[in-house]
């Protein structure tokens, strides 16, 4: 199952979507994290040495991941033909998350026993010349050939605000979580995202962050009503890791672990259509495709060329 953690600038995501991720693994569960802000810190908040080399980032070797990705796909004669939403079809290479698979052995690392990927932050080269979305890109790619099995979860640390819904990557994921503190600019990007994702069948739930008290939680819940999933404390532990200082996860506070489950239990109760899921990955490529090609329409393939 995939988990994305959104909401504005500094609610907390890096540092919930690290929590989400070391409580599956603590289970023995198969976990992945992916970094695709562009603010890379994910790493470090699951316990990577901050001086350490990152691992090789996705946007940075995108002909690469392209290749792998295409493989024998006829539709797909070379890397310079693929987008960012481009899916699988005839040929393609499908993935899986196992460690010792050619494309997490190149670009995975490894922060407190959790095996994560980065897409990539801006380097000299994109300054004033390309947008965020040449790297997230790469997430978008690497997601829509993903078959991720029963018991197997990734855990996405999404850019700030509803950047996301420019183009297909909001849907790639089977729970949006909106990590919200209790102030009116945190509850605006709520609303922004609830508007899109009830047009698009979104499942989208608000988990509070930074919490002093019931005031705090009894606010949030007057203003996203059964969206809030659970509210998380203010936590020495939390604040602690903020600081790049990552403790034993028993240590966490016994409320703010058990909203942790609770999230967990929110994903484990959701059942993927992979039909339904296939059918929007075409259908937001070839969105994508006639927006940017829209006199080659007579090109673009039928939708049933993609179908598996």
């Amino acid at each position: 199952m995939r988990i994305a953690f959104v909401g504005k600038g500094g609610s907390g995501k890096t540092t919930t979507a690290a929590l989400f991720a070391r409580t599956v693994a603590k289970r023995g569960a198969r976990v992945l994290a992916i970094d695709a802000d562009i603010n890379q810190h994910l790493g470090v908040a699951l316990g990577a040495d901050p001086d350490a080399p990152p691992p090789r980032a996705l946007g940075g070797d995108l002909t690469w991941l392209k290749d792998h990705l295409r493989a024998d796909n006829p539709l797909l004669p070379s890397a310079d033909v693929m987008i960012k939403t481009s899916p699988p079809g005839p040929g393609s290479r499908l993935l899986g998350l196992d460690p010792a698979g050619e494309l997490l052995q190149r670009f995975a690392g490894a922060g407190g026993g959790v095996p994560y990927l980065v897409t990539g932050s801006f380097d000299e080269a994109d300054i004033g010349v390309s947008c965020y979305h040449s790297k997230t890109g790469a997430v978008e790619l690497y997601l829509n050939h993903l078959v991720d099995g029963p018991g197997e979860y990734v855990a996405v640390d999404m850019t700030a605000g509803a950047d996301a819904f420019a183009s297909g990557l909001f849907t790639r994921f089977d729970l949006t979580v909106l990590v919200c503190e209790p102030t009116r600019r945190g509850v605006g990007v709520y609303e922004q995202y609830a508007e899109h994702a009830a047009t698009h069948g979104v499942a989208l739930r608000v988990l509070g962050n930074k919490i002093s008290g019931d005031d705090d939680v009894a606010w949030l819940r007057e203003q996203v009503g059964e969206s809030l999933i659970g509210c998380l404390s203010q936590s020495p532990w939390i604040r602690a890791a903020e600081r790049g200082s990552v403790r034993p996860l028993a240590e966490l506070e016994p409320a703010n672990r058990a909203v942790l489950n609770r999230v967990v239990a929110e994903l484990d109760a959701r059942t993927r259509d992979w039909e339904a899921y296939h059918r929007d990955t075409v259908e937001f490529h070839l969105r994508n495709v006639r927006a940017w090609a829209p006199h080659a329409d007579n090109q673009i393939p039928p939708v049933s060329a993609y179908a598996r």
